[in-house]
């Protein structure tokens, strides 16, 4: 058939109303799965540690033991707040 499609007794009118209703179904299912892209939010070693409860040598330390992971921008120290979250952890009972 060479990618062609023979519409047999379709009006224009049910052949607008199927295509915008699979474009409505898609819309649909893509918003049922879409989720925004949130920007990274960065805090200083100041605001982690205040977040953590913890002192700056703590901080300090957990980054050298690689517990966290830091992010420099020329002199300053960044961390990722979805990563400071994630690094805690679930004690079992």
């Amino acid at each position: 058939m060479n990618g062609q499609i023979q519409l047999i007794q379709l009006t224009p009118n049910e052949l607008q109303n199927a295509i915008i209703e699979g474009v409505n179904k898609q819309i649909e299912e893509l918003k049922d799965h879409f989720q925004p892209k949130e920007p990274t939010e960065l805090l200083t070693r100041a605001e982690t540690s205040k977040l953590l409860k913890v002192n700056l040598t703590t901080l300090w330390n957990w980054t050298k033991q690689n517990k966290l992971v830091s992010y420099s921008i020329g002199n300053r120290v960044y961390y990722k707040r979805a990563e400071v979250l994630n690094a805690i952890i679930e004690l079992k009972n």
